[in-house]
């Protein structure tokens, strides 16, 4: 947690920016006017986010709106992009490290997540799992009608406002097969997915794992058993 610089429009000039403290806990990110300091003070906050539905970017120079330096955005659920400074380099490193570490621990723990969605006029619902990667199921029936691994993901585009184009490599007949869904909250659901596979490449990083685990052991201890989506 800390404090940053917001960046805001401001119509009488080009840009503003407002102190903020940002304070990463949990599975959540809470934007504060002023440090918490009572357990209360955490239900107070301006703007709550689920990291694992959030998507926060390090700008390089060339992505820099103004001589500002050490910034980064975060782009919430609801597709509005967040633009924050803070002093340093150092400060900045610490904030990606905490952002991908908040990121894995969450989608360790929850293991999965399911979306309602729509396809063909139908209600469905999309389970992205991490052990088992897409289901996609009759909301009513909960019969499933589609299932595919992470690996089995070859591409996707969106609209940039409901609609998903999933391109999936069928493990038998290796051809290419288009899903598109539809969803009410867009940029929720392609932030999970991406905090999903983020986490898939992280296992295999033996240094980023060797980092986390004091605190995933922590966080394992402290997790009650969840009951996952089953067909």
């Amino acid at each position: 947690m800390g404090w940053c610089e917001a960046r805001e429009q401001d119509p009488l000039q080009d840009s503003v920016y407002s102190p903020i403290f940002l304070a990463l806990r949990g599975s959540c990110l809470y934007k504060f006017l002023s440090p918490p300091v009572t357990t209360w003070d955490w239900t107070r906050a301006e703007k709550t986010f689920s990291v694992y539905e959030i998507m926060c970017k390090i700008l390089k120079d060339s992505d820099l709106l103004d001589q500002r330096k050490h910034c980064f955005t975060v782009q919430s659920e609801a597709g509005e992009d967040l633009y924050f400074s803070v002093e340093s380099d150092c400060d900045l490193a610490q904030w990606e490290r905490a952002f991908q570490t908040a990121t894995f621990l969450e989608v360790e723990r929850i293991q999965c997540k399911t979306y309602a969605c729509v396809l063909e006029s139908h209600l469905m619902g999309l389970t992205i799992d991490f052990s088992t990667g897409f289901i996609c199921f009759d909301a009513s029936t909960k019969a499933v009608l589609w299932r595919y691994k992470f690996s089995h993901l070859k591409g996707s585009s969106d609209d940039g406002k409901s609609k998903i184009k999933f391109l999936f490599q069928n493990p038998d007949t290796k051809q290419i097969e288009a899903k598109e869904l539809e969803f009410s909250n867009l940029f929720a659901v392609l932030h999970c997915i991406h905090s999903f596979f983020a986490a898939k490449v992280a296992c295999l990083d033996p240094l980023f794992l060797g980092h986390q685990a004091p605190a995933s052991a922590a966080a394992s201890s402290a997790t009650v058993s969840k009951a996952k989506y089953t067909t």
